[in-house]
């Protein structure tokens, strides 16, 4: 009752004449301090975001909204540093909103056997993963050994769409001997799990933490900008390259309790990317 009668308080009434004698000891506004105070990234931005009204703005607005802030704010157009930093804070939440719909659109996506791209994608998956196996059809039990779970694997996309595809091919063609080693381990004789599967697994949790802004520091941190689809693949390289390992380092009972160890792995996840200076990507441990 005590606390939430201060943060009533404090809300309504302490928090203004905290920021105003602030001000007046500093003689810049709360937007200048996170700006000039807060490391570049996730901090800077994530402060910046619970602050001003100019983060609705679109991509083409965002200069024109730095300086109505700075109008508002009675800053100094001259100031070159806040106009900087908060430029590039606001590309990055509004990048952040972009590469969301992107990634979006992208699940929306029927896969079509009828489409020759979506036809072109799925067989460079296999080529890519069983360089020295051929096909014998398209429509084969050997989909199976890279981890689909039927002759057919159009009806395994139906979740997360096209974008589970492209995903696999993404690993799989930047990061190819680290997707063939995941593969081979995937057919261990007691830890092993389906692949394709997992990965497909993997693409929707990078997708949740996406949509409910657990990306943010991530993001923020890697990209001086917008972030583009890029990013999004690279965080899911991370995914698959530290779920095989983590699958293994477990040693789960069977395949059968896949449900309990994906959730204690996703919550792994969601505690890192509390750290706001959180860099979640392969290109720090290997080179594509």
């Amino acid at each position: 009752m005590l606390a939430r009668l201060w943060g009533f308080l404090y809300s309504s009434y302490f928090r203004f004449w905290l920021k105003w004698l602030w001000r007046l000891l500093t003689g810049k506004c709360e937007l200048q301090r996170v700006c000039e105070g807060a490391k570049e990234g996730a901090r800077r931005t994530l402060g910046i975001g619970k602050r001003g009204n100019a983060l609705n703005a679109g991509e083409t607005e965002i200069e024109k909204c730095v300086k109505d802030v700075m109008k508002e704010k009675k800053i100094e157009q001259k100031d070159m540093r806040f106009k900087t930093n908060l430029h590039m804070s606001l590309l990055q939440i509004t990048g952040y909103k972009k590469l969301y719909l992107d990634v979006e659109n992208l699940r929306k996506v029927t896969y079509d056997s009828d489409n020759e791209e979506h036809e072109e994608q799925l067989i460079e998956l296999w080529n890519l993963l069983m360089p020295h196996e051929n096909l014998k059809a398209r429509i084969t039990k050997q989909w199976c050994d890279i981890g689909f779970q039927g002759d057919d694997p159009k009806t395994d996309f139906r979740g997360m769409g096209l974008l589970g595809l492209v995903n696999l091919v993404y690993f799989s063609k930047h990061y190819t001997n680290e997707a063939r080693q995941i593969l081979s381990h995937s057919n261990h004789p007691k830890l092993g799990y389906s692949y394709a599967i997992v990965g497909i697994n993997l693409t929707e949790m990078a997708y949740s933490l996406l949509k409910n802004g657990a990306l943010k520091s991530h993001l923020y941190n890697v990209v001086p900008g917008l972030p583009q689809m890029e990013h999004f693949h690279q965080f899911y390289c991370y995914l698959v390259y530290e779920f095989d390992k983590f699958w293994f380092e477990e040693e789960p009972e069977s395949i059968m309790h896949f449900n309990q160890y994906r959730e204690k792995f996703h919550d792994k996840i969601k505690g890192l990317l509390l750290d706001y200076d959180v860099i979640l990507t392969l290109q720090n441990k290997k080179k594509p």
